[in-house]
């Protein structure tokens, strides 16, 4: 009898996201004691209002929106709140949310599809350079083989701020997309490192204020630049059949890890001769003191510098000011931009289309 009592004063169960065949998303959420609740959508830049019904519940329908991960929350009475009842996560240090796939007629390139796919293996270390525990992923592509067979070459794929080491395949779907092109024939197979984009985790402490601390970020590169070349290189290097020459190593990433690619890629050209970068943030306004040796001398060594940024990017105008800057030097580079903001719906695009251009000599 008590448990009968207990079911009949639970209230129903919500459903939050649904997503229609026609690609409109439906999402709930219980708050009867709410005065407001409204939708943060990722690619929106502001919150949508919600409509309370008789029970509780508010909802809002949306779209039919494109074919896309999209991250969301939602904000009651001001208060930023996951989807309780959504377990797809986007993990974030700052500002996690929830998650919500709706998907393309055809697959798109970031959903899971019948094919041969890779493997992601999690990686522990302690950090000399930086002084802490830390960590970093490696997809190995489908085939490859620990004990012998073909070597591969290599790209290391870096996240934005706020982001941990796993942001390229928990919500940027790397692993996917490149199951999916390899099996399309458009990507070479090549082993993928995602690192931990932190030379000073001391960075997050300051919040989304983080890049008004001009020193502490320089701070950050130098280090991250560190800990890549001195610990995480070889660890890979020992431990995974890739190809060390610099014609196969390739460094790119988004935003805090844009900058950090060409920082990194830029001043290390003897190692890498492929750099890309999606809405970098987070340069210098000095280019010349950051990128001291850079000349038309860097033609002969780069294989693809590919900038990348969302037209509607608050970055747009400083990667536009970079790009300038390199043609005043003479070096040369690939523009790319794209409608979009500072989000995944852009980056999980420009990775897309960078991969396929990769070792193809």
């Amino acid at each position: 009898m008590t448990e009968s009592i207990a079911n009949a004063q639970r209230p129903a169960p919500v459903k939050s996201p649904e997503v229609a065949a026609d690609g409109t998303v439906t999402f709930r959420f219980r708050d009867p004691n709410a005065h407001e609740v409204m939708l943060l959508l990722e690619g929106r830049n502001q919150p949508i209002p919600m409509q309370r019904g008789d029970d509780g519940i508010w909802t809002l329908t949306l779209g039919p929106l494109p074919p896309e991960i999209y991250g969301y929350s939602f904000i009651a009475d001001g208060v930023p709140l996951m989807d309780p009842v959504n377990p797809l996560i986007k993990p974030n240090l700052l500002t996690p949310q929830s998650m919500v796939l709706v998907p393309g007629a055809d697959p798109e390139p970031w959903e899971a599809t019948d094919v041969p796919h890779g493997v992601v293996e999690h990686h522990f270390y302690h950090s000399a350079v930086i002084g802490d525990n830390r960590d970093y992923y490696v997809y190995t592509p489908p085939g490859y083989d620990p004990r012998h067979g073909t070597r591969y070459p290599v790209l290391y794929l870096l996240h934005g701020y706020s982001d941990d080491a796993s942001a390229w395949t928990s919500v940027g779907r790397a692993n996917f997309i490149l199951d999916n092109l390899i099996a399309q024939n458009r990507v070479q197979p090549m082993i993928v490192v995602m690192t931990l984009g932190y030379g000073t985790p001391q960075m997050l402490n300051f919040g989304w204020t983080a890049f008004s601390h001009t020193e502490l970020v320089g701070e950050n590169m130098t280090r991250y630049r560190q800990a890549l070349l001195q610990e995480v290189i070889p660890q890979v290097e020992a431990a995974y059949r890739v190809k060390t020459d610099r014609n196969d190593r390739a460094i790119a990433g988004l935003s805090m890890g844009g900058a950090e690619s060409l920082f990194v890629g830029l001043n290390d050209l003897d190692r890498f001769s492929w750099v890309g970068s999606f809405s970098a943030g987070g340069l210098a306004s000095d280019y010349a003191s950051q990128f001291p040796d850079l000349s038309a001398n860097a033609n002969k060594k780069l294989h693809l510098l590919w900038i990348a940024c969302g037209t509607s990017d608050p970055l747009i105008k400083s990667n536009r000011a970079f790009r300038d800057w390199l043609t005043s030097r003479g070096v040369r580079h690939t523009d790319i931009e794209t409608p979009g903001v500072h989000s995944w719906l852009v980056w999980r695009d420009n990775l897309v289309h960078f991969l396929p251009l990769l070792f193809r000599k």
